[in-house]
């Protein structure tokens, strides 16, 4: 197997389970995700999300389509001020819990994982807009923190 990266596609922010969600998606296929498979992460997004606990609303997704039958929902959210709180999902993936290879039968992962190679850039630019829009500033802005992305193109050749 060669390693290739893939491509990083950046939706506009949407609402669930009261939180304010940035998007990212992962996939080798230049058509991008396929919508059935959209519809149904989303769908299932809301059993991810933790209770409020006074902190913004503000989560994070990375939603990959492998290469095989997987898809993959990791859903990092903020609380307790500045921690992430992590939970994912899958479909498609037997190794994962997942009943069947239907990509759009998302399942709640039990796995402390909390992403492969082409899952993680996202982070890394998302602690530091957290830091930019909501820790450092007097006034803290929940509007510019969901407007501050990672730019799409590649899941790597980022430095």
């Amino acid at each position: 197997m060669t390693f290739a990266e893939k491509l990083l596609r950046v939706p506009p922010p949407i609402e669930a389970g009261g939180r304010s969600v940035k998007r990212y998606h992962v996939t080798a296929d230049p058509d991008g995700i396929d919508p059935a498979v959209e519809k149904a992460a989303y769908d299932f997004l809301p059993e991810l999300l933790p209770d409020p606990d006074g902190t913004p609303p503000a989560t994070f997704v990375v939603l990959h389509r492998g290469a095989d039958d997987g898809a993959y929902l990791n859903a990092y959210s903020w609380v307790w001020d500045n921690v992430l709180h992590f939970a994912g999902a899958a479909a498609g993936q037997p190794v994962l819990g997942c009943p069947d290879l239907d990509p759009t039968h998302f399942v709640r992962t039990v796995s402390p994982w909390i992403g492969c190679v082409w899952e993680l850039p996202p982070i890394q630019h998302e602690r530091d807009a957290w830091v930019r829009h909501m820790l450092a500033p007097d006034r803290p802005s929940l509007a510019a923190y969901l407007a501050d992305s990672l730019t799409e193109g590649t899941t790597g050749d980022r430095s």
